[in-house]
């Protein structure tokens, strides 16, 4: 699960057609490590506390100890697995994980470096390169990369007079890990000298190279994000380094020695914890590690934040919950050797609390009368329809699903809002942001939280209603009735079919709103200004009517223009055919045009000069583009619903920038809500396999579900992004192949 986190990263690289398979296994393979980083220690919570709350259930531990071993004895037996696990713990955190997250991020650059090419969209001005800008009509796919047609370049190393070269065709070849080339063929290069206006310069070619040189290696090196220095070479640029910057590495350092260490605090805790468990069995086991791992957690964003904001030394920051888990062991173990510490003694005392005055006997007579009148309760309660359909047998069928899936959406939501905010801690603390902003922001984070998981709380909702009517033989006695499994399962489809509809009209009418308000919030929590929606950085606009403009500065406010150069292209020959350029424009209501002032414009045959004029103020009737159309929104497309982002895409696209990723977005508006009824499909054939194994297996099969969905999803995605897939393909694909799967298995169960 934690490695999904970085999956959108890894698979936009694996599924670039230059990403040969080694390179690929070893983006795998170097992503691992640092998920280790913590899982280690979760997972020897985990044996110890599932194992031994197994044996407690079965009171195997309760003859153990009456044949005299104690708490000690059991610590001694598990510390050989506890050492081990430390052991690989340190290794993996001082050594492994550093070196492959700097491996990776060398893997990354390499492959970047190959596969630049890929990265050029049609029709949209790609600003990747060092002082250049490219814009190219069309790509077409051929063998070692791509070849472009149409291709225009400013080098804009002289912002206020860029050099223009325009070909018919072009290919980038890669050159080395920090050098590429670019090869033209059928072009022109056109210069203008910022002293003289009147000179003008045009070069034609038949075939070129150009240069183009990426962010060298040194660089590189000193950019390295500090989690990926060696462990040792933290401490030695700790005491060079700036105070801010060296107290990030010294927490750094010494978060990787606490993690690992946490193996040995975890297991002290679990121990007694875990001989202590009676009843529960491995779910409890299961529960109270998710709860553990949660606190230690907790603490440790905490130290780590006040070691940021300096308040305490990074030593005692990072490893602060080391101390509170080893003085709650110490406390834990020393109560078990004296009594064994139940978890069920606080529930057993609760319930004789609960007791009636008139004691037990009293108590035995109520629940002989509340049985004897439940079929006679049975008969008469109210059901969730009072209609003839759907039947008693769906009503009982809704009410479980309907109860589980509320106590799961609960359980979610708790969850998620706790790890939201342990994230923001440190913002909140360091910015001192109030209470009721925080509380605002975490309410209006709810709604998309709960969307994004709703495929997986669907999932597990199907799989636990079903598991246990499958479990206590209920599915077996509906069944002997001539009921069809297909009948038992219709009304968990159809609240699934609604599910899915209401979460795509969530996103047309609510989340949007939602999202915007919880976007500023979150700027306000992080310290930042409020977010601009307007790019006053993209310089670079392709007109309506084959032109390109290009300005070093626009005034949105006053809609005026600062040195601004319009180029007009044949769209037959893709050669300029004029330029205008001006000091500065405004836009005039009155006649509905821009007005430029203190210029030049040019009218080009080719490769020679029609006709040159200089102008103090002019006006050109051609050049149709109203303010509006210069006054980019930039937004994100959760917080727009499908209407909206269809407008927004065509309005980009117009003016030449990428829309690649936000059609892939567009139609997973309608294909994501859908996956949330197959997940319902298709976790009924799990639910009558996996319920005879237990609980802890219904959750496994269902985590196990989401994480092959989200790698086949994010797969799909990224192949739409890099237009190695159409935008409805890959949005598509996923709800296709899980819904023939679903289809599949649930046809497949004895009905």
């Amino acid at each position: 699960m934690l490695f999904t986190r970085d999956l959108g990263r890894i698979l936009e690289l694996v599924v670039r057609a230059s990403a040969p398979l080694p390179s690929v296994a070893a983006i795998f393979f170097y992503t691992v490590p640092f998920a280790l980083t913590y899982t280690i220690p979760m997972s020897v919570l985990v044996g110890i506390l599932i194992g031994l709350s197994r044996l407690a259930a079965d009171s195997e531990i309760t003859a153990m100890r009456a044949s005299g071993m104690g708490v000690w004895s059991f610590g001694r037996v598990l510390a050989i697995f506890v050492a081990a696990a430390w052991g690989l713990a340190l290794l993996n955190g001082l050594y492994l994980a550093p070196w492959s997250l700097a491996s990776l991020g060398r893997l990354e650059d390499q492959l970047k470096g190959s596969q630049v090419s890929y990265e050029v969209q049609p029709r949209v001005f790609y600003e990747g390169f060092p002082k250049l800008v490219l814009y190219v009509q069309d790509v077409h796919s051929a063998q070692g990369g791509a070849v472009w047609k149409d291709v225009f370049l400013a080098d804009i190393s002289d912002a206020a007079n860029p050099r223009i070269t325009l070909a018919r065709e072009g290919i980038l070849v890669p050159e080395g890990q920090d050098r590429l080339h670019l090869h033209l063929t059928n072009g022109s290069t056109h210069e203008t000298d910022p002293a003289r206006a009147d000179h003008y310069q045009i070069s034609t070619f038949q075939q070129t190279d150009i240069p183009i040189e990426l962010a060298s290696s040194e660089n590189k090196d000193e950019q390295v994000p500090y989690k990926a220095i060696g462990t040792w070479a933290l401490h030695d640029r700790a005491a060079s380094a700036d105070p801010a910057t060296a107290r990030l590495y010294l927490i750094e350092f010494h978060n990787r020695f606490a993690l690992p260490s946490a193996c040995l605090v975890l297991a002290m805790v679990g121990i007694p914890l875990g001989l202590s468990s009676k009843k529960s069995g491995k779910s409890g086991g299961f529960v109270l590690t998710i709860v553990l791992v949660f606190v230690y957690y907790f603490i440790s964003l905490i130290g780590v934040s006040l070691a940021k904001q300096g308040r305490v030394s990074p030593g005692f920051g990072a490893w602060l919950a080391n101390l509170v888990f080893f003085a709650a062991a110490l406390f834990l173990l020393w109560q078990a050797e004296r009594r064994p510490f139940a978890l069920s003694a606080i529930r057993l005392a609760w319930k004789r609390d609960e007791l009636p005055a008139n004691g037990p006997a009293h108590d035995r007579r109520r629940r002989r009368r509340e049985t004897a009148n439940a079929f006679e309760r049975a008969s008469t309660r109210r059901r969730v329809f009072s209609a003839s359909f759907p039947t008693l047998l769906d009503d009982y069928v809704l009410r479980d699903f309907l109860l589980y899936l509320g106590m799961i959406v609960f359980a979610f939501l708790v969850l998620m809002q706790v790890f939201t905010l342990f994230e923001l801690l440190g913002d909140i603390l360091h910015n001192q942001t109030p209470a009721i902003v925080v509380a605002e922001y975490l309410l209006n984070a709810s709604p998309y939280l709960l969307y994004s998981v709703a495929p997986l709380i669907m999932l597990l909702a199907v799989l636990i209603t079903f598991g246990l009517m499958n479990r206590s033989n209920e599915i077996t006695a509906i069944k002997a009735t001539g009921t069809s499994i297909y009948r038992i399962v219709t009304p968990v489809m159809v609240a699934a079919a609604v599910l899915a509809a209401g979460l795509f009209f969530a996103d047309q009418f609510y989340l949007p709103h939602t999202n915007k308000r919880q976007e500023a919030l979150h700027n306000q929590i992080k310290g930042k200004p409020p977010q601009t929606y307007l790019r006053p950085d993209r310089r670079w606009i392709f007109g309506q009517h084959d032109d390109i403009y290009y300005y070093q500065f626009f005034d949105a406010d006053r809609d005026q223009f600062a040195n601004i150069t319009i180029f007009q292209l044949d769209p037959a020959s893709f050669a300029i055919t004029e330029r205008i350029h001006a000091d500065r424009a405004h836009w005039a209501d009155s006649m509905s045009r821009w007005i430029y002032e203190q210029g030049w414009q040019r009218t080009l045959r080719g490769a020679a000069i029609a006709g040159y004029r200089t102008f103090d103020v002019s006006t050109f009737p051609q050049l149709r583009e109203a303010p509006s159309y210069f006054k980019k929104e930039v937004k994100q497309y959760s917080e727009m619903n499908y209407e909206e982002l269809h407008r927004y895409i065509r309005d980009l696209q117009q003016s030449g920038f990428d829309v690649v990723r936000l059609r892939v977005q567009l139609n997973k508006k309608l294909s994501y809500p859908l996956i949330t009824l197959i997940m319902a499909v298709l976790a009924v054939p799990f639910s009558m396999s996996a319920a005879k194994k237990g609980a802890i297996t219904g959750v496994a099969v269902a985590v196990g579900i989401a994480v092959v969905y989200t790698v086949v999803s994010r797969l799909f995605e990224a192949m739409g992004d890099i237009s190695q897939l159409p935008p409805a393909l890959a949005a598509w694909s996923p709800d296709l192949i899980f819904g023939l799967v679903g289809a599949y298995l649930i046809l497949k169960i004895p009905t």
